[in-house]
């Protein structure tokens, strides 16, 4: 199979689709792959590397583009929608729940999308979604962190606070891998930390994982409004795979909350969890609304390509391999990829994404 790997162009996404490790798994294995020029260099990746591990580097994202398959990274962007075509298998996160548009020009172009974070095990694991989850998870609360320093707009409370004086409030809304990794940090920096979820059976898991280190509490609109008016940092965790995120922040408790608390909504790249939430970017990564600022940065584990962009494709490989070998056939073997499969054909197939955009079926 003739495969592709576009330079990712959003907004400071260093990220990279393969690595030169899994380019060179591929060619071993017959396939060709076609790197745009310099897509691997924010991640550590040069082109030599690449060539030397048997692909071809590509002047533009539409030779890219013009391939069997295309492995990216983020979603396509407008600029790339012209790009697609009804013959490609487009393997990346696509997070349609939170982009009528994107799903609208991948209905209009034939082409089969299969996404990342949808694919799932028969037991609801997600191992696409997993691996930058619990980087996004940890990273929610060092940026948190930044942004209550008081140089950077925020309240001026140090999570970890000093003996003598109360350390900071972490109120983390979804114990899922992105929940608990935060929590993981923000316990690591002395926070008191509160975790709601819907799930008691999650939250007996999580009782094992963290003891009394983190006080487990049962979701509902008086235990999040209780929990969120008393933060310091509030994290958005929560998910519904495929699915538009639930709106469990409203405007209204947002502003109960301390002056120039922050708040961190992981949940924004499949629509966002906070009522006053909206999308922002690492260049411009937040904004105050109802005297609280807002950190809503859809590709947090773009700040850390090095990291996320191996995790990434170790996770990601064994399905790119088995796409390239079986073209769509493999959805057929393997329920577990077939899951990621959002459109096909101009038909979108994944039923949360549907339940999304009913009028787009």
């Amino acid at each position: 199979m003739r495969i592709g790997v576009p330079k990712e162009i959003k907004d400071q996404e260093f990220r990279v689709g393969l690595t030169p490790a899994a380019v060179a798994t591929l060619v071993k294995r017959s396939h060709k792959v076609s790197i745009q020029k310099e897509a691997g260099l924010g991640a550590g990746f040069h082109d030599a590397d690449y060539v030397k591990a048997g692909a071809t580097i590509v002047e533009t994202a539409k030779q890219a583009y013009a391939q069997d398959m295309v492995v990216k990274v983020k979603e396509p962007l407008p600029s790339e929608y012209e790009l697609l075509h009804s013959d490609l298998i487009l393997f990346t996160y696509l997070h349609l729940a939170a982009n009528r548009d994107l799903t609208k020009a991948l209905l209009r172009s034939g082409a089969s999308c299969i996404a990342y974070e949808t694919v799932q095990t028969a037991t609801g694991q997600l191992p696409l979604l997993t691996p930058m989850s619990i980087i996004a998870g940890r990273l929610s609360v060092q940026f948190g962190a930044h942004y209550l320093t008081k140089q950077q707009g925020g309240s001026g409370v140090l999570l970890g606070g000093i003996p003598g004086v109360r350390s900071g409030r972490v109120a983390i809304l979804g114990g899922g891998v992105v929940g608990t990794e935060a929590a993981r940090m923000a316990v690591g920096l002395g926070a008191r930390v509160q975790i709601l979820d819907i799930s008691s059976t999650r939250l007996s898991e999580l009782e094992i994982i963290f003891g009394s280190r983190v006080e487990l509490l049962y979701s509902t609109p008086n235990s999040i409004a209780e929990a969120v008016a008393d933060a310091d940092l509030v994290i958005g965790a929560v998910l519904l795979a495929g699915g538009r995120a639930p709106i469990l922040v409203s405007k209204e408790l947002v502003g109960k909350m301390r002056s120039h608390s922050v708040i961190v909504d992981v949940a924004v790249d499949q629509g966002g969890c906070i009522e006053t939430g909206r999308t922002t970017s690492h260049t411009e990564p937040v904004y105050e609304a109802e005297g609280v600022l807002h950190y809503g940065v859809p590709n947090i584990p773009g700040a850390v390509p090095w990291t996320s962009t191996q995790a990434l494709v170790n996770a990601t490989l064994p399905y790119v391999c088995a796409i390239a070998r079986e073209g769509m056939d493999a959805l057929s073997h393997d329920q577990v990829l077939a899951k990621g499969l959002n459109i096909k054909n101009g038909i979108i197939v994944h039923p949360e994404v549907l339940k999304t955009f009913p009028d787009l079926g």
